[in-house]
């Protein structure tokens, strides 16, 4: 079994789907002939032809606006949005058409899109290339949003996205493209939208995370084991629908949670997840969640992004503070 990078995983989901199903096709800036400003889509022009790789100009609102109508008709566009920065040019397509159609209509139309979003920071960017926007979307009913993790989790999760109904905002964390390689099978499989899962089973305390934190997160676990602090970690893999069920069996069993995330503290999916804790584990818990995120201030350029992200030390000194709570 081969190991892998996301960016190939990535690529390879595209390439068999793209074998087998010729309504999916791919549109953005870039994504034909230089393979995308990443390489996630290199070689499928010269496999597919023009007509199912478009180069566009550069226009995200175009992007996404025709990919909805391809959708509406029946074909299943992949819409690539060079960075997470760019994609507040095609939020009213997003939020007004993608994820209303389905209601607009009462059913009789779906929107099969995925918007290919790659987001984060880590990779010393310059301002627009290093955002965490997943609350946009998460908050705008009618959008899933998916955030792999792995390699093995990016190709599953991009196939269940590929295939489903409604529109699907992936989201792709840069800092993790090249960063990692996994074994990823060859052959098909899928991994449901909406499920999460426990990468490393404790019971002191449970650490809620996605994407590139998850490397952090799991860091910081093994740091804390050495001191006696047994963690539990949860990929939540969907952001929208969040799996709700999975955070409160963990909690339940551990009494304490700790939530990481790149994106701003206020109004990130993080204090969604806190509410919902509350909301149905709060007799369980021994101690408040903690949030260890990003600040509520823009990205700061590359000299003091790692200021910026969190890392596996802020973790456990939050973990310690729920911990001796």
């Amino acid at each position: 079994m081969a190991k892998l990078t996301m960016v190939e995983a990535i690529n390879l989901a595209l390439r068999q789907e793209m074998e087998k199903d010729p309504r999916v096709l791919l549109l953005g800036e870039d994504v034909g002939r230089n393979g995308g400003v990443f390489r996630v889509t290199q070689g499928l022009l010269d496999t597919f032809g023009e007509t199912r790789v478009m180069d566009t100009p550069l226009s995200e609102s175009a992007i996404v606006g025709v990919a909805i109508g391809m959708a509406v008709y029946g074909l299943r566009p992949v819409a690539e949005i060079q960075f997470e920065g760019f994609v507040y040019a095609a939020m009213e397509q997003l939020a007004d058409h993608a994820g209303r159609i389905r209601t607009r209509s009462r059913g009789r139309y779906h929107c099969p899109l995925v918007v290919r979003l790659p987001y984060g920071g880590g990779i010393r960017a310059p301002e627009h290339h290093s955002d965490s926007n997943e609350a946009y979307f998460v908050h705008t009913p009618g959008i899933k949003v998916v955030v792999p993790s792995t390699p093995y989790e990016s190709k599953g999760l991009f196939v269940a996205a590929l295939r489903d109904p409604d529109p699907v905002i992936f989201m792709e964390p840069k800092k993790i493209y090249r960063s990692l390689r996994e074994e990823v099978p060859e052959e098909e499989y899928l991994i449901p939208l909406g499920e999460s899962r426990i990468v490393l089973e404790g019971t002191d305390i449970t650490l809620i995370t996605w994407g590139a934190m998850l490397q952090p997160t799991l860091q910081a676990a093994m740091l804390m084991e050495k001191s006696g602090t047994s963690a539990e970690v949860l990929d939540l893999r969907t952001l929208s629908p969040l799996d709700t069920e999975s955070m409160i069996e963990s909690v339940k069993k551990t009494h304490r949670a700790v939530v990481v995330h790149e994106a701003p503290a206020t109004c990130g999916v993080g204090a969604e997840i806190v509410a919902r804790i509350n909301e149905k584990a709060l007799v369980h818990l021994e101690a408040p969640v903690e949030r260890v995120t990003g600040f509520d201030t823009v990205m700061p350029l590359p000299k003091l992004e790692k200021y910026y992200l969190p890392s596996a030390e802020r973790v456990v000194d939050a973990v310690n503070r729920v911990i001796s709570f």
